[in-house]
C-alpha cells in the first residue's frame, strides 16, 4: 500500500500549518507519492503569487517535492475518472468543479493507495476511495 497526498497537505506543510512529522505519523513507513495534478496545482499557486518572494518560496517548495516518486496518469486512470465522475453526477453532486479532486481520487483508486487530505468534504462521496483525513 501507499499514500497519495492531496495538494492541501503539501500547502499546509509549506505554510507551517502541518509539520512533516505530522504527515509522517500518518503515513508511517508506507511510500508517499506525488500526482501530476498536485504538481500542476502547486505550480499554478507559485506562478500566480503576487509577491516575488512568495513566488520563489513556492517554487523552491515545489522543487523539493519533485523528489518524491510520481504516479502517472494513463488510460486506466482516465477510465476510473469517467466512472467516478459519472457516479458522483448520478448521486446528484456536480463533478464539473471537482475535476482535480476526481483525478487524484482516480489515481488513488487505480493504485490501491490511500488518499491523505484535510478536506474530507471534497472526497467523502467518491466511491471506492480509501480516504484518510488528518
Amino acid at each position: 500500500m501507499g499514500f497519495l497526498i492531496d495538494t492541501c497537505i503539501w500547502i499546509d506543510v509549506e505554510q507551517g500549518a502541518l509539520a512533516p512529522a505530522d504527515v509522517a505519523m500518518v503515513t508511517r513507513e508506507e511510500p508517499v507519492y506525488l500526482s501530476p495534478v498536485t504538481i500542476a496545482e502547486l505550480a499554478f499557486g507559485a506562478e500566480t503569487a503576487p509577491d516575488p518572494g512568495i513566488r520563489e518560496r513556492r517554487r523552491a517548495a515545489l522543487r523539493r517535492l519533485q523528489r518524491k516518486p510520481h504516479l502517472g496518469i494513463d488510460g486506466g486512470t482516465g477510465e476510473i475518472f469517467g466512472h467516478l465522475a459519472a457516479q458522483v453526477k448520478a448521486n446528484g453532486r456536480s463533478h464539473r468543479y471537482r475535476v482535480q479532486d476526481l483525478w487524484l481520487a482516480s489515481q488513488a483508486v487505480q493504485h490501491g493507495f490511500r488518499l491523505l487530505t484535510r478536506n474530507k468534504k471534497d472526497f467523502e462521496d467518491i466511491p471506492g476511495l480509501d480516504l484518510v483525513v488528518i
